[in-house]
């Protein structure tokens, strides 16, 4: 059986590069992340209260959105869009195509908290003078949050890993600085044990935190 042997040298000299671009990777999810949550709970409400022709174009956007790859997208942002004119910076094709992505994820997720409110329990709210967003913020919220915090932890935490295609497009993140590492260096295993360390850095606490804000929701409503 070969023993594995790490050049620790390498190691060190390479984790300032690898936190250079776990910062960008970082970044690039956070915004990603956030404006998907936004742009889900806008399409889910539009669908839950049926507004005409929205509803309609928000299903539409949803179907293309789960339909099409990510790394599509991007190369339709980057390459496709200049030749009508419009530049784009790679980073920002990065963030479009992870809030378009992730949206529609996002908005499944909540369209499944939402519509686990029982309707009598709405018309019950009204009955009692309740304004609709009273409503939303006292009785639908509450309890749809409880069913989709799980749903919103594990999309948010699919667009992170997700992220690692953005390379594609060249953009510096921490597949992009592995890929450029192993090709300069040969240095496959520790560049390897630098990018798992990166992601679990990473996604741990960002799992523990929705497994916390899950618990606390069931708590809440017992």
């Amino acid at each position: 059986m070969t023993a594995l042997y790490l050049d620790l040298d390498f190691i060190q000299n390479a984790i300032p590069v690898f936190g250079k671009a776990l910062w960008l990777t970082l970044h690039l999810s956070f915004f990603g992340i956030v404006f998907s949550i936004l742009l889900g709970f806008f399409i889910a409400l539009v669908q839950f209260y049926k507004v005409r022709f929205l509803s309609a174009l928000c299903q539409a956007y949803i179907e293309l959105s789960r339909n099409t790859p990510l790394l599509i997208q991007l190369f339709f942002l980057y390459y496709g869009l200049p030749q009508v004119g419009l530049q784009l910076t790679s980073y920002t094709c990065a963030l479009i195509g992870v809030i378009f992505l992730g949206g529609s994820y996002m908005a499944e997720s909540f369209r499944a908290g939402l519509e686990s409110v029982g309707r009598i329990q709405l018309e019950s709210g009204r009955s009692l003078g309740l304004s609709e967003m009273q409503l939303m913020f006292y009785v639908v919220l509450p309890q749809s949050l409880a069913v989709s915090l799980p749903f919103i932890g594990a999309n948010a935490i699919f667009l992170l890993k997700e992220t690692s295609v953005v390379s594609a497009i060249a953009l510096a993140d921490i597949l992009y600085i592995t890929k450029d590492l192993i090709g300069s260096y040969y240095k496959t295993n520790e560049t390897l044990l630098l990018l798992v360390l990166c992601y679990l850095v990473v996604l741990l606490p960002l799992s523990f935190l929705f497994l916390a804000l899950e618990k606390y929701y069931k708590r809440k409503m017992a």
